[in-house]
């Protein structure tokens, strides 16, 4: 393991700088730049500046974040690895995340069931009505993504509770201690 990979969480989006872990970075306050899939991330205000013409932003701010430490990271993608597929054995999971290569990061776990499809899991128009009608709120294009990714998790877990008791059927009260 070289001693970039033992620094760097990430890298810049605009100038491909290192952000080392427990760091200061900015991200874009327009919900489109922070999908779960792809969420930009810039080392200084000027690389994040330099994004908003790109993306045509009228009104954007630069968000202070700060990143995850080594461990924090490491626990995370170790977590995303059982859930994406690695059921089978989550100590060889998290034990294979501990050393960060191309291999092991959410996006290659998510790669290896990509023949699954990664539609829209949450009828739109029903979540809207809710959330309007619970709260009077409107609801952003991203929320149905989100929720779908959760109804995934909460699939992929039931899923091992039914095949832990020897069933091919997934049930309601696989779903309870969730």
């Amino acid at each position: 393991m070289s001693q970039d990979e033992l620094t760097t969480w990430t890298k810049c989006n605009a100038c491909k700088k290192p952000i080392g872990f427990k760091s200061i970075y900015w991200t874009c306050s327009v919900s489109t730049c922070n999908t779960k899939r792809n969420t930009l991330k810039f080392c200084s205000v000027s690389c994040w500046d330099s994004h908003v013409p790109v993306y045509n932003h009228r009104n954007a701010w630069a968000l202070e974040q700060t990143s995850p430490s080594r461990e924090e990271f490491l626990k995370s993608e170790a977590r995303d690895a059982i859930f994406a597929g690695n059921t089978s054995n989550p100590a060889s999971a998290a034990k294979a995340s501990s050393a960060p290569s191309a291999s092991n990061t959410p996006s290659a776990a998510r790669a290896a069931k990509s023949n699954l499809p990664h539609d829209i899991l949450i009828v739109v128009s029903k979540l809207k009505d809710y959330i309007k009608q619970s709260a009077d709120m409107n609801t952003s294009g991203d929320v149905a993504d989100a929720l779908s990714d959760k109804v995934r998790i909460l699939c992929e877990r039931a899923i091992v509770e039914a095949r832990q008791e020897g069933r091919k059927t997934v049930m309601g009260r696989d779903f309870k201690g969730l």
